[in-house]
């Protein structure tokens, strides 16, 4: 009896447990959501120093990392976890999540905690993106985007670069590139917010209806456009 009293209790426990653990992560998730709103609303309120509209506008998706944590000595790390939404017939889809990391080579030192924005430019690395994983190489699949109000950058970096990367630093490094980091879904935090597992293409393409939790997310992707308008428009006016 006290054997059968004991093994209810350990599987009582462990059942507590995975409540708990389900309960933490999707607070840690929709937290992310929030933050990845106010990095997106910070860049576009600054126009000088924001996405210009023309990349904005072209973009066929949008993934925030907030909280990217670089650091290394020679040896490079990178780890975050983001939220993305694409581009539908419908508008911007529900939010999916990722993860991003791995390595990188160079001269290198320090540590670093960043907001970043990557921005999918063509439809090869839209299939790229709804692959679940693939990896930011370079030559023409990842640069650092133009900033500004308007960009002044000829239309093939818009045109032929998959990825464009802006970022917002909070710490110190030396170093920084995105080249060699693999961008994949974040399993846990999908299950955390749907409540089970969803294909990553099925969610971006707009197959699934975006949570309450999400509303805000995308809500601010679109409208960033027009903030980026009323920034400019108030910078005009001073």
């Amino acid at each position: 009896m006290k054997k059968i009293m004991s093994l209810l209790l350990m599987s009582l426990i462990g059942l507590v447990g995975t409540f708990a653990w389900a309960g933490s992560n999707r607070e840690d998730t929709v937290d992310r959501m929030q933050k990845s709103v106010d990095v997106l609303q910070s860049i576009m309120s600054t126009p000088d120093k924001g996405i210009p509209e023309e990349v904005l506008n072209g973009a066929k998706c949008i993934v925030i990392v907030p909280d990217l944590i670089k650091g290394g000595f020679v040896f490079g790390a990178k780890h975050g976890r983001g939220v993305a939404t694409c581009r539908t017939a419908a508008g911007w889809s529900a939010p999916a999540f990722i993860t991003i990391g791995g390595g990188s080579w160079g001269l290198q030192i320090g540590i670093e905690d960043i907001d970043l924005v990557m921005l999918v430019m063509n439809d090869r690395g839209l299939q790229h993106l709804l692959s679940s994983k693939f990896e930011l190489t370079g030559e023409g699949s990842v640069a650092a985007g133009p900033v500004g109000r308007h960009t002044s950058a000829g239309t093939d970096i818009l045109m032929n670069t998959e990825v464009l990367t802006y970022s917002r630093s909070k710490g110190i490094f030396a170093g920084l590139t995105l080249e060699g980091a693999v961008v994949e879904q974040d399993n846990d935090s999908t299950r955390a917010i749907y409540g089970h597992h969803m294909m990553f293409r099925n969610i971006l393409s707009g197959k699934a209806s975006t949570p309450a939790s999400g509303d805000a997310f995308v809500k601010a992707v679109s409208e960033a456009g027009r903030q980026s308008h009323i920034a400019e428009a108030r910078e005009d006016n001073k």
